[in-house]
């Protein structure tokens, strides 16, 4: 218990901000109107190309079976982030187009 009290001592202002971005986090995402709510959530999906190439970074110097598994678990998941991302846009974006009968 003396060592988890005095984690949060040592990095009371990194919990902190930490916290006070979640709250910003939830304020901000909390406003966004409908509208723009799927493009947006598109590209934020789309930074996980960030974690894809950090997690081939990690597989890559990975010694022992644990790190090449959560690399590999980290890929997948990121990788059906950024597609599914893209798909929702498109998906989206279907939406406005017109028809091809349709003048």
């Amino acid at each position: 218990m003396t060592d988890i009290l005095s984690f949060f001592l040592l990095y009371r202002e990194a919990i902190f901000v930490i916290i006070l971005s979640i709250f910003l986090g939830i304020e901000v995402i909390s406003h966004v109107p409908s509208v723009l709510h799927t493009p947006l959530m598109s590209g934020a999906n789309a930074i996980h190309g960030v974690v894809i190439i950090g997690a081939i970074i990690v597989m890559g110097h990975a010694r022992e079976i644990l790190p090449m598994v959560l690399g590999f678990i980290a890929v997948v998941l990121g990788t059906l982030n950024v597609v599914g991302g893209f798909v929702v846009t498109d998906r989206m974006l279907e939406m406005f187009r017109k028809k091809k009968n349709q003048k």
